[in-house]
């Protein structure tokens, strides 16, 4: 089988495009806010370790693999965020790595600080790459790229978010620096798109042992189709997070340049979150292709790990709201 012949033809599908690069998609972002809002880190109030890794549409060559690994704590007695983040994404012949430096000023909006107004910005650097011995194409007159390009680039993040005890709210945009990149010098490698994000959720208590938390995820980038997560969990004594999502393309506005036969990425979530002692929590989440990919794909896979160097009086496995 060609390299990537299949693959690509489903991505044409689905609207990923070849002159755009699309973030990483993580199925697990409601237990880690970092990886989608600068404005969440020092949300945990402990020194907090948090990892993903991710092999999405297993069984398909060239499909997506991604890997992050995010540390965030608090100073000034918790009313400042502070992260870093660092991050490798792989997708046919695409590659990036990144690493980016969070700052959030968190405003306490009650006496004992329990609920906060955050705002965010980070910075950092990418390294874009696309190795060319991996394309294909049938215009025998295209010159296309021999080995491995890549290029640094700048980048900026930024966003706010609002927590309390049972509810969470958050809005952040991504790539600001990366798509002014020299497109005239490295014409292959696909060029960083803004991402938008808004999200929003609770924790309803439903007993003394179980605790319900719907959430959303609504993600636009300007370019591509709108995306929608709705995410349903419930928290069993405080221990074991139990639930999963659905995610499906959605029209917010008119986008006519995009083609009329694209079809939507559908996909439903199962995920469960345990801690196996105070400090540390294991996830993992299973996508189910729903639409064309369900004939080529096994499904995504992806394990998150986190810990936290919290006393006994600050656990992780505390209900925070996310």
């Amino acid at each position: 089988m060609r390299k990537g012949i299949i693959f690509t033809g489903l991505l044409l599908l689905i609207g990923r495009f070849a002159l755009a690069q699309q973030d990483a998609q993580y199925s697990q972002y409601m237990f880690n806010g970092i990886y989608i809002n600068p404005a969440y880190a020092g949300y945990k109030e402990v020194l907090n370790v948090h990892s993903f890794y991710r092999a999405q549409w297993t069984g398909i060559e060239g499909a997506p693999r991604s890997f992050s690994v995010a540390v965030d704590a608090i100073a000034n007695e918790g009313n400042v965020g502070l992260a870093l983040q660092l991050f490798s994404d792989k997708l046919g012949a695409q590659s990036t790595q990144g690493v980016y430096a969070n700052y959030a000023y968190r405003i306490r909006l009650n006496e004992d600080g329990s609920s906060r107004l955050a705002f965010g910005i980070s910075g950092g650097l990418l390294q874009l790459g696309i190795n060319g011995s991996l394309l294909t194409t049938n215009d025998p007159e295209l010159d296309m790229p021999g080995g491995t390009q890549t290029t640094l680039v700048p980048d900026a993040r930024a966003g706010v978010f609002f927590s309390n005890d049972r509810v969470f709210a958050g809005f952040s945009v991504d790539n600001l620096i990366a798509p002014h990149m020299n497109k005239s010098r490295y014409i292959y490698i696909p060029q960083p798109r803004p991402h938008y994000y808004l999200t929003a959720g609770m924790l309803l208590p439903l007993s003394e042992s179980i605790q319900l938390k719907p959430s959303f995820l609504l993600k636009d980038d300007r370019g591509g189709p709108s995306s929608l997560d709705l995410n349903a969990f419930l928290l069993f004594k405080e221990k074991i997070w139990v639930g999963g999502s659905y995610r499906t393309g959605l029209k917010l506005y008119d986008k006519n340049y995009l083609q009329k036969v694209l079809i939507k990425r559908n996909a439903a979530v199962a995920a469960i979150e345990f801690f196996p002692v105070s400090n540390l929590r294991v996830g993992y989440a299973y996508d189910f292709s729903v639409g064309p990919l369900q004939s080529y794909s096994s499904g995504s896979h992806e394990i998150s790990i986190g810990f936290s160097f919290a006393g006994p009086d600050m656990r992780m496995a505390t209900p925070r709201v996310f």
